[in-house]
Parts: structure tokens; C-alpha cells; sequence
């Protein structure tokens, strides 16, 4: 399905209303927001890597379904900027390995390490959060 083209002259004809929901495929991986859910997977399995720490913790059956994550720097990854390049950076290899590697009913907290999350190789922050994916999910079961 495609979006429906936008009008030439720039004015919003009837029927050409665009649809009221996105056409666009549903993001797999839901955000954690509350604080409650980052202290609960604080309290969970955790594993390092050379450029980041990962936190994970089986929901409960009464939970929300599905693979949830959040992501956190504190001040000692650097100042705002450095701070925020860390967690789009973590971001984009959740959006890259949790789909296939993460497991469902988990959340998972991706924390930044100073001055090694921003700088890595992507392709070795990959393999970072792959390699404690299988640690966390290996570890007592």
C-alpha cells in the first residue's frame, strides 16, 4: 500500500485525504520509559562488553509481550552531545540485533560506556550486543 500522492497545488482536495494511520510497517521493539522498568532489569542479569553494559530481565507472564528496550549514558560518557551520539548509536544496533537475537517477554537496558560506545567500530558494537545477548540468555536459564 502506498501513501496517497500530495496534491499539485499544494491544497487538500476532498478525497485526497491521507489515511489516519501510518502505511508504514509496526516498529518491533517497544521503548522503556518508566523508571521502574529500567530498575527492575537493574536488578536482573547483567553483561559487559567492551562498549557497553547490558542489563535483561524475563517480564512476568501478566506483562506486556514482546521485546522491550531503554537506553541510558550518565554524565560520565561526556557532555550532552557525546551523550546523545552514544545512545543513537546504541539504538540503531538494538534496531539491527534484537529482532533476531533478543527473545520475547525480555527487556533489555543497553548502558554507554565513557569514550568507547561513540567512538567503537558499529559493526564491533553489533557484535558487542550480540555477544551478551548470548551471554544473558545462556546464564542460568
Amino acid at each position: 500500500m502506498t501513501p496517497p500522492e500530495a496534491p499539485v497545488d499544494g491544497k487538500n482536495q476532498p478525497g485526497n485525504t491521507p489515511p489516519a494511520a501510518s502505511v508504514c510497517a509496526p516498529e518491533p521493539l517497544a521503548v522503556l520509559k518508566k523508571r521502574s522498568d529500567f530498575l527492575k532489569a537493574a536488578r536482573a542479569r547483567r553483561q559487559g562488553t567492551s562498549s557497553m553494559m547490558v542489563q535483561a530481565r524475563r517480564r512476568s507472564a501478566d506483562e506486556a509481550c514482546g521485546i522491550r528496550v531503554g537506553f541510558t549514558c550518565s554524565k560520565k560518557v561526556g557532555n550532552a552531545v557525546a551523550r546523545n551520539r552514544a545512545k543513537r548509536r546504541l539504538r540503531e544496533a538494538a534496531r539491527a540485533v534484537l529482532p533476531e537475537f533478543g527473545r520475547d517477554g525480555w527487556d533489555y537496558v543497553l548502558i554507554g560506556r565513557a569514550e568507547v560506545t561513540a567512538d567503537r567500530p558499529f559493526e564491533a558494537l553489533l557484535g558487542d550486543l550480540r555477544y551478551a545477548l548470548r551471554k544473558v540468555h545462556t546464564s542460568g536459564k
